[in-house]
């Protein structure tokens, strides 16, 4: 008999997640008999619920916090991706509980980049990226393997900026957060990864005027879909890129992975998640 197909997330909290949303709609879409299940785990408990998950069936599972750099040590194998930023959002296990950890967020990124900005090409304008979180050190690595060599950083706490670019290399400059108006001004593109502009936070401070108008301008944050940042780049005529769809393409490779399926990510995937 063939067995139910098995996956979920795991977090503390993880009630708030919209994966449980994006795989069940992909699930359905698919014809699989499957479920995709939330589950709140507390650090003390993370290695046995590991160990067990495999045993229970389960062909993987998708990390947030706060596991996602806990999670490779109990790891068997290892991406690339996940050994550079330091952290994962994925595991697959194997059928005989092997378990292997990956980061598909910089994947995400570049996926919804290529879904909403087709034509953005790194050139010879720079690229900001605004925090210096584990999401901007997905997203910086992402950047400089599809080319980028003029990334330009700022974060409001300045050495955890100077420790990405440490890390990635002098194609990565850091500047103080005060000087974010001034660095937009000719960015071909601007990534927002902080948390500024999520409901219950303050909007980020950015003069509207500053944007160049033909720049593409992406904000990781997707409660509200559409931030200040986004509203004024609009105004001014550029190109606008959601944080939704990065968490929508994230997923694509998991769900392949587990399902042996990979989804398309369109208009009733993201009516799914705003469910």
């Amino acid at each position: 008999m063939k067995k139910i197909a098995l996956a979920g997330v795991i977090g503390s909290p993880v009630s708030h997640s919209k994966s449980p949303n994006i795989h069940a709609h992909w699930l359905k879409a698919a014809g699989i008999k499957g479920y995709y299940i939330p589950v709140d785990v507390l650090s003390n408990d993370l290695e046995k619920v590991l160990k067990t998950l495999p045993k229970m069936g389960f062909s993987g599972i998708n990390v947030t916090l706060p596991h996602k750099v806990r999670v490779l040590e109990h790891s068997d194998r290892v991406s690339q991706s996940a050994q550079i930023i330091g952290a994962a959002n994925t595991l697959t296990f194997s059928e005989s509980g092997e378990m292997f950890a990956d980061n598909t967020d910089g994947y995400g990124f570049m996926e919804n980049l290529r879904q909403n900005a087709p034509d953005w090409r790194p050139g010879s304008e720079p690229v900001v990226i605004l925090g210096a979180g584990g999401a901007a050190r997905a997203i910086a690595w992402s950047l400089l393997t599809f080319g980028a060599d003029n990334i330009l950083i700022a974060n409001r706490t300045r050495s955890r900026a100077e420790a990405l670019r440490r890390k990635f290399g002098n194609d990565l400059h850091v500047h103080d957060w005060g000087e974010i108006d001034d660095l937009i001004t000719e960015a071909s593109l601007l990534v927002n990864t902080t948390s500024l502009g999520m409901h219950g936070m303050p909007p980020l401070p950015i003069k509207r005027d500053g944007l160049a108008k033909n720049a593409v301008v992406c904000d990781i944050v997707y409660a509200p879909l559409q931030t200040k940042l986004l509203r004024n780049a609009e105004k001014r005529g550029c190109i606008c890129v959601d944080g939704l769809g990065m968490l929508l393409h994230q997923a694509v490779p998991a769900f392949e992975s587990w399902f042996g399926v990979k989804p398309v990510v369109d208009d009733s995937t993201r009516n799914a998640a705003l469910k």
